[in-house]
């Protein structure tokens, strides 16, 4: 007799389907609407019998022998169970029909019935409608991978959704194959579905170096990493989230990652782990689920075919034989062989299937012969290895055996590849002179029909790539090939992956777009940048390999691996790279990433000045200018206002020879920003707006390119460089629209740059309710970045809001730790601002003598480095503090609010002049000179048009008034 696929599918599968209920009597499962219903054993055994006869009576003992086969039960235990199905069904309720009684008799079930099978769906079919928004994880960092098909899981889906109802550690511990991860998948597809969460997916199979653990994590979360300590940026963003992470493949990384986890649950309480390992990470507060094998017949010839059917792992065969050959046709005696090799095979997931797919080629009989031949249980394997672990290498011995020679060689060296990889890839580095490029795609097909190789057709084009444990038993079988083979394999992956990372491009926004789709071959970059920097690699190739990768770990914030890879690659320039374009874009790039990882440093400083060299030896205007931005940006970090102009000054000149906009834009905004920090405020004004006219708006694209978003920095400087020309409203319009573009960017180190120049424009006009809630946002993103700088700064800040809001606390305690800390870093740039808060506090404290040495000292050091623009409010403190210390001598206050005011007059800065003038008038009202003081503000009055709200202008009102109530 001959069973068809299609009958031995549908008594897997049958559903019986009334009302809003529908029964899977194999899966032992009652749904209403589509959702699972709770009901026990007994009521379900009962609705199964009346269900399979419908409209009969049948009578009590009948149902009796039915349900309890093996037991002597009295009629009141049926009636029991009989009277909670018909509640739980609600039979009678709201029209609602199901099950009749004849009394004395039995039983019917009357309601109509719709048997379905997924070839004959129907409107009551209990399809499963997750509602899940796939586009909400597609188009996110760290996405869930497609859900497969699960048979036999429900159990274990319920178990693990129910300990996932809190915030836990949970792991699904198993041996390889057993099926861990798609039960993950599964519950992270349920958990964002059913119960709105999000969820990430974290896979470390194609990661193994144990110090990218953090880092990894953040990355599949989108979190970008520009700091020493990945871990501290990862637990500052978790700390606050409420997610599902959902960690796979921990084994191999089971140190490292447990000891992540553990923090993870130490300082992000609300965030729910998910991992998978084949063996628990043992941290502290963890709970395992260890995922058994799918149920398998321990007994086949007693059992009839459907029988063995009812079992998970046999179901599993079946279903995957059927997927891999819709034309197979199984036998009646195919049931009791599958069932024998499910035995054999354990129940374990993986190797049923690639026993699965050798049925869709060769047939049952034909598979059953070869792995009795090749497959033994009694092999007890390695010492350390648990015997499922040996089972799955005798399965993959099987596989392996089945392969022909060409078909070998393809696979052991398919072995060099780490995480996904494509058909193209496969072709060039497999082939060689026994394997043509044709060949070897031809052969991956083969591979992948076979079951060794997985596709994914999820993309625009199918990706490849080898299951864990089956790129570990490639690499044993790669190892025992000759040496010559394994470098020359070696070599091409390597020369592969830096001829594609050599087409990214020239174009800031080609680069972008070809590096954000290069995010899952990292593990392979990787992978070939550690053989060519290896003791058997090839150091000709590590250095431009290091310089072509250093954009795409740029473009993902890998920051610290960036400057790894830079500065082993800059020990090897006498190979032949002295003045080459790769040496100019390998120090370009160490340059940058030296400067955000470890402050201004003077190895970052000596990278950019010979990338510098190179370019201009070259001619290469447009790495001139993207090279002259960077050193004008570290001049001014390190407070060397005069190298700052000079630098900016040569970018004006490379920006007119080449002539395009963008080129212009930058070069003026360097110059711009430059003038306004040496005090000329209209020459400032000038340039920066000169800029904005030629300037795009801010992509993220563009400030990867230069290392900074330029425009971004020019409207900060336009804004503030406004603000002291006496155009306040102006300057906060374009504080908050440069702030709000800045967020939009997501780039953290752009966002901070904007936040820590509009916090002081707030704090000039005293809008100190926005500063307050501005600061709060800076810092949470500082230390969720670990940016030290402005860690730092964001103490200065707390203080200087404070002082200015005339609460001073202990702002100054604030001031000097934070300014002692950024000079620690030799990050100059905020000191001065935070110095001339600084002498405030001390005024406000009536610590007089403290206020004129810091500001003496600060006055010094403006005049020594340049940095002007501050100058007249330095001295305006200077006589505030001379008059406190001796109010006798008047004319040393008066001599030195009158420098003040002649050069604020100077440089333009009607806002310092402002604040002079009152200063001056409110010490000539004391003197008796109110006609004077008058006239003086006067002047400053007649000049101003616009800001009246803020708390400069809302003082000058309170002045005058008082000035008109003195003189009558």
């Amino acid at each position: 007799m001959e069973i068809a696929p299609d009958d031995l599918h549908d008594a897997l599968t049958l559903q019986l389907a009334f009302g809003p209920f529908c029964v899977t009597p194999r899966k032992r499962l009652l749904t209403r609407d589509g959702a699972p219903v709770a009901i026990g054993g007994r009521a379900l055994d009962l609705l199964v019998a009346l269900l399979e006869r419908p409209g009969q009576v049948l009578s009590k003992r009948e149902l009796i022998k039915l349900v309890w086969p093996d037991m002597i039960v009295t009629e009141g235990s049926l009636r029991f169970h009989m009277t909670g199905l018909r509640k739980l069904l609600g039979d009678g309720e709201q029209g609602a029909r199901y099950i009749t009684t004849q009394v004395g008799v039995g039983y019917a079930f009357v309601a109509p019935i719709e048997r379905l099978t997924p070839a004959q769906p129907g409107p009551a079919a209990p399809v499963e409608v997750l509602h899940c928004d796939s586009n909400r994880f597609s188009r996110t960092v760290g996405s869930l991978p497609p859900r497969a098909a699960l048979i036999g899981r429900d159990h274990d889906i319920q178990v693990v959704l129910g300990r996932l109802a809190h915030p836990i550690l949970l792991t699904l511990v198993g041996p390889g194959g057993v099926g861990k991860t798609s039960l993950a998948v599964e519950v992270g597809h349920r958990l964002a579905a059913e119960r709105d969460q999000t969820v990430r997916f974290v896979d470390f199979a194609q990661v193994e170096d144990a110090s990218l653990v953090a880092s990894t994590l953040a990355a599949s979360l989108g979190i970008p990493v520009q700091a020493e300590d990945p871990v501290f940026v990862l637990l500052a963003h978790l700390r606050a989230s409420q997610i599902v992470l959902v960690i796979d493949n921990c084994e191999h990384l089971i140190d490292a990652i447990s000891t992540v986890v553990e923090q993870i649950r130490e300082t992000a309480p609300h965030v729910t782990l998910l991992a998978t390992s084949r063996e628990p990470l043992r941290t502290l507060g963890e709970q395992v689920h260890r995922l058994s094998p799918l149920g398998f017949p321990a007994e086949v010839q007693a059992l009839t075919a459907e029988e063995l059917l009812s079992f998970p792992a046999v179901a599993l065969f079946v279903q995957r034989a059927l997927s891999g050959n819709a034309a197979l046709r199984l036998q009646a005696n195919d049931a009791r062989m599958i069932a024998d090799m499910c035995r054999r095979l354990e129940g374990m997931a993986l190797p049923i299937e690639l026993a699965a797919m050798r049925v869709a080629i060769h047939g049952v009989p034909a598979t059953h012969a070869l792995l009795g031949e090749r497959f033994s249980l009694g092999w007890s394997g390695r010492r350390t290895a648990l015997p499922r672990h040996q089972t799955l290498r005798a399965m993959l011995d099987w596989s392996y055996a089945l392969l022909s020679v060409q078909e070998e060689r393809v696979f052991d060296r398919l072995a060099v590849f780490v995480g996904p990889f494509s058909h193209e890839a496969a072709s060039q580095i497999l082939a060689d002179d026994y394997i043509d490029p044709v060949t070897a795609a031809a052969t991956l097909d083969d591979l992948a029909s076979k079951g060794l190789v997985t596709v994914d057709h999820s993309g625009t084009t199918a990706s490849y790539r080898l299951l864990e444990m089956t790129r570990a038993y490639a690499r044993e079988k790669l190892a025992l090939r000759p040496d010559a083979e394994i470098h020359t394999l070696q070599f091409r992956h390597a020369v592969y992956f830096m001829d594609l990372l050599s087409h990214l491009g020239t174009e800031p926004n080609e680069v972008f777009e070809k590096s954000a789709r290069l995010a899952n071959q990292l593990g392979n970059i990787r992978t070939a940048l550690e053989w060519s920097f290896g003791p058997q690699g090839d150091p000709g190739l590590a250095l431009p390999l290091a310089a072509a990768s250093a954009p795409l770990f740029q473009h993902f914030c890998l920051m610290t691996e960036c400057r790894t890879w830079c500065s082993r690659a800059t020990e090897l320039l006498q190979l032949g790279y002295f003045g080459t374009p790769t040496e100019m874009e390998l120090q370009a790039a160490l340059g940058l990433v030296l400067m955000f990882t470890q402050g201004n440093s003077e190895s970052a400083h000596q990278a950019l000045l010979r990338a510098l060299e190179i370019a201009e030896t070259l001619g290469d205007h447009g790495a001139r200018l993207r090279l002259l931005g960077r050193l004008q940006i570290f001049a001014e970090r390190i407070g060397d206002f005069p190298s700052s102009l000079a630098w900016a000054e040569r970018a004006v000149e490379v920006g007119e020879l080449i002539g395009k906009p963008e080129a212009i834009a930058v070069a003026a905004s360097l110059s711009g920003i430059s003038h306004h920090l040496l005090g000329n405020q209209p020459l400032a004004r000038q340039e920066l707006e000169k800029s904005l006219r030629n300037s795009l708006p801010s992509e993220r694209s563009s400030t990867l390119h230069y290392g900074f978003d330029h425009r971004n920095r020019t409207g900060l400087a336009l804004a503030r460089t406004l603000w002291l020309l006496g155009f306040a409203d102006q300057a906060r319009h374009w504080a908050s629209q440069v702030e709000d573009q800045a967020a939009a960017l997501d780039h953290p180190v752009t966002y901070c740059i904007a936040l820590v120049w509009t916090l002081g424009i707030y704090i000039w006009t005293g809008d100190l309710d926005r500063a307050s809630a501005g600061l709060e946002t800076f810092t949470r993103i500082a230390e969720a970045n670990a940016l030290g700088p402005y860690v730092a700064a964001a103490m200065g800040l707390q203080g200087a809001i404070a002082i200015r809001s005339g609460q001073p606390g202990n702002a100054v305690a604030l001031l000097e730790e934070s300014l002692a800390r950024l000079r620690g870093m030799r990050y100059e740039l905020l000191t001065t601002a935070f110095e001339i808060a600084l002498v405030e506090g001390l005024i406000a404290g009536q610590r007089y003598e403290q206020a004129r040495a810091q500001v003496e000292a600060t006055l010094h050091h403006c005049r020594q480095s340049g940095d002007a623009y501050a100058v007249p409010e330095l001295l305006r403190l200077k006589a505030t503090v001379l008059r406190l210390l001796s109010p006798e001598n008047i004319h040393a206050a008066e001599d030195t609010l009158r420098e003040s005011i002649a050069l604020s007059q100077q440089q333009g800065a009607l806002s310092w002049e402002l604040r002079a003038s009152m200063d001056l008038a409110s010490l000539w009202l004391e003197q008796t000179r109110a006609s004077e003081a008058r006239a003086l503000l006067a002047t400053c009055n007649e000049r101003i048009a616009e800001g009246y709200d803020t708390l400069d202008l809302r003082q000058l009102r309170a002045l005058q008034q008082r000035l008109i109530a003195e003189t009558f």
